[in-house]
């Protein structure tokens, strides 16, 4: 699933492993991350050039691209909980 907060889209996405967050662009050529899949290696596959990301720490396992803004996510019985830095004029 993907959901925008303060101009940034978020890509959320649930595997054997837990819950994640990364940006939902791509880092090689803007792709929307939310449209691609997860495999069994806990990565997050772009859609259109295969290029994957581990969910964790968000670094390319293939492919030369740049690694993924990850965020932390907490979940509760009150909601889903994503972690997101102020910037320091909003603070």
């Amino acid at each position: 699933m993907v959901f925008e907060f303060k101009n940034e889209k978020i890509c959320v996405t649930q595997n054997a492993f837990g819950y994640f967050a990364v940006q939902d662009k791509c880092p090689h050529n803007g792709a929307s991350l939310s449209k691609g899949f997860c495999s069994k290696n806990n990565e997050i596959i772009c859609p259109l050039h295969r290029y994957a990301f581990d969910l964790k720490s968000g670094k390319a396992t293939s492919g030369g691209a740049f690694a993924l803004k990850t965020y932390p996510i907490e979940i509760k019985n009150t909601g889903v909980f994503i972690g997101i830095k102020a910037k320091w004029w909003e603070a």
